[in-house]
């Protein structure tokens, strides 16, 4: 494979060396985009680069238009996306028609040329309202609606690399090569975009190979294929055109990177905790961690077995979580995932698990709502749902994550609290953090703990499992030897039905008197984060996902001479209050921003009713789509410009 550019002159003779670049890469559902993701992930993860990428798709099997947004950086790992972007691979003319108002001038796209007679509105998958903005538009700018004058005109007017390939006639001549049969060789299309792409970017042959033999391990006769085209398409993309976003060689200083979505940095965490029993329903976007953890429910050491994990689907998500109660109470770490509308489902049971005690978790990925609401989109709508779901009052802890490696520690995390106050612990995610994979320094077990709290394994004779004297009591697990009671009804504290008004007021008192005790003893750290200086003229206050997009914007804005800060709320019950209100109090009254994806401003709702603060200027987005760095840093000047409320709503 001499065809691959190795040495670094010929690569800065070729192009303008970038230490980031932001890509889209866009096609049909089911036309094998993830596995060019994957490639592009695992051939910049080789060559050391910081990766961030997300995958954006319509709830529909096949068909419907999907697409990957990528950043890479030869200086960090990156944690948040933004536009505009340097290259787009194209399979389909949907995906030019869709994103090229988003191409940085000077970019590239790579598309297919047997398709530019495409007009925008004989797109049959395109959305109605999208249509009308884009004829609107090309309208505009004096185009007749094709893809062939939109590319002419991308070329002439903003000077982008146009990389016209006919997908369909490489295909058929690379196919009979190798006698690929023509209903196989249309699978291959994914390939010619990653080897474009590729060439583009001056990715290395070892991270192409590696990439290859990695995604299609043991499987020699793809492998071959997908050699011999992207072999045949990169010498074709570096035999033809200039590129403008080679990237530099990266300088990170870390020995190695992994490649982890969300879910599967979650089903980590939650296996190095001890996980013991994993129930579920399948349900977007939450399915991909307790398949993760089915692959991996086996735990060797030196080759032996040392434990293992059950997974089980069962039939809806009311018997997911009452089997998982089932299994905490017999001791094993025991957690269900769902997200808002199996949620829903569950929170009869969440209320019997409150009653008893019972140290369950719950993985909430929050999606579009409400009803069916948007499946594969995301939100941050469910906060309020989660702190107050089912009726009645029980205590329960709430942790949200803001990025994969919190989510790693936090997943251990909740089993830990859990399990040392007796109580349900929701951990709070959304489809953002799910679906964006990243390339990232594996996780430190260093520092990493597992709290049984006061679990009592073997026991006999009757036991108060519910001792009034201790805030939290002794926990004998079935199985111990100890006999007693449960029930959803009040009790005593042995487990028996009692409706004495006195009884009632002591047993209740202690329940909720243990989150006073969580709130003493909950490490700060653990609970709320600061970035930046008390000098600041905004504080930007946000929770989960928001976290990387305030980070990267409070630097944009540092460049544009706006002094900004960012106040990062990682349990949100009990509520952080002394910590909170130590960090307002710094900042001048009206400073502050909430930063959220929901309509209402949830988290100022919360701060409102917990600490009595008052935040009145925010900024929502409640399109499904991810907060782009790029448009916080816009909505932030608007703020500052006089607007109270500022709704974002880029992304296609």
């Amino acid at each position: 494979m001499r065809w691959l550019a190795r040495n670094l002159q010929q690569r800065i003779r070729r192009g303008i060396m970038r230490s980031e670049i932001c890509l889209i890469v866009g096609g049909p559902q089911g036309a094998g985009l993830e596995t060019t993701a994957q490639l592009l992930t695992i051939s910049l993860a080789r060559l050391r680069y910081g990766v961030i990428s997300d995958r954006e798709y319509f709830s529909n099997i096949v068909g419907r238009h999907s697409y990957i947004h990528l950043r890479a950086s030869s200086r960090e790992i990156p944690r948040s996306l933004r536009y505009p972007v340097q290259l787009i691979g194209a399979m389909d003319a949907e995906t030019v028609f869709t994103h090229f108002q988003d191409l940085e001038p000077g970019g590239i796209i790579v598309y297919d040329s047997s398709v530019e007679n495409k007009v925008v509105d004989s797109i049959p998958s395109m959305e109605r309202d999208l249509v009308s903005r884009l004829k609107r538009v090309l309208g505009e700018l004096g185009l007749d609606g094709s893809l062939k004058s939109l590319v002419n005109y991308l070329s002439r007017e903003e000077n982008v690399v146009v990389a016209g390939l006919n997908y369909a006639e490489l295909i058929t001549r690379l196919a009979s090569r190798v006698s690929l049969p023509a209903q196989q060789a249309s699978r291959y299309v994914s390939a010619i975009v990653y080897a474009a792409i590729a060439a583009f970017l001056g990715l290395s042959e070892s991270s192409i190979n590696y990439a290859i033999e990695s995604r299609f391990r043991g499987r020699e006769q793809i492998i071959s294929i997908n050699k011999l085209i992207i072999g045949e398409v990169y010498r074709l993309i570096r035999g033809r055109y200039r590129s403008p976003v080679i990237l530099a060689p990266s300088n990170l200083n870390h020995p190695e990177l992994m490649v982890v979505s969300g879910n599967d940095v979650v089903a980590m965490g939650k296996i190095v905790g001890g996980l013991r029993y994993q129930s579920y329903y399948p349900i977007t976007p939450a399915a991909d961690e307790s398949f993760f953890i089915e692959a991996n429910e086996r735990i060797t050491w030196d080759g032996s077995d040392i434990a293992s994990i059950v997974v089980l689907q069962t039939e809806d998500e009311i018997a997911a979580i009452s089997s998982a109660i089932g299994a905490a109470l017999t001791g094993a770490r025991a957690a269900t995932c769902t997200s808002g509308p199996g949620f829903s489902l569950m929170v009869e049971a969440l209320g019997w698990a409150g009653m008893n005690e019972v140290p369950i978790v719950i993985t909430y990925y929050q999606r579009g709502g409400p009803s069916t609401g948007q499946p594969t989109r995301g939100s941050q709508s469910d906060l309020l749902f989660a702190l107050h779901a089912s009726h009645g009052e029980f205590p329960r802890i709430v942790i949200s994550s803001g990025d994969h490696l919190e989510a790693f520690y936090d997943a251990i995390e909740a089993f830990n609290l859990a399990e040392r106050y007796q109580m349900p612990v929701i951990h709070l995610l959304d489809k953002f953090l799910a679906n964006t994979i990243v390339a990232m320094p594996p996780p430190s077990l260093e520092n990493v703990r597992i709290e049984r709290g006061k679990l009592i394994s073997e026991s006999s004779g009757e036991r108060k499992r519910f001792e009034s004297a201790d805030l939290v009591p002794p926990r004998y697990v079935l199985g111990s030897g100890a006999i007693t009671w449960h029930t959803g009804d009040e009790h005593d504290e042995w487990g028996h039905i009692d409706e004495d008004p006195e009884n009632r007021e002591r047993m209740y008192r202690r329940r909720m008197e243990k989150m006073a005790l969580a709130d003493q003893e909950i490490p700060d750290e653990k609970r709320l984060s600061f970035y930046g200086g008390n000098d600041a003229d905004v504080l930007l206050i946000g929770w989960g996902s928001v976290k990387g997009a305030a980070l990267d914007a409070i630097e944009d804005l540092r460049e544009d001479g706006i002094k900004a800060a960012y106040m990062h709320l990682r349990i949100l019950s009990p509520f952080p209050t002394r910590l909170f209100r130590g960090v307002v109090e710094k900042f001048d009254p009206g400073s502050a921003i909430v930063v959220e994806h929901n309509y209402m401003a949830q988290l100022a709702l919360l701060v409102r009713m917990i600490t009595g603060v008052n935040i009145e200027r925010s900024i929502v987005k409640y399109t499904g789509r991810p907060i782009y760095s790029s448009e916080l840093v816009s909505g932030v000047k608007r703020i500052l410009a006089g607007e109270g409320r500022v709704v974002l709503t880029h992304g296609p």
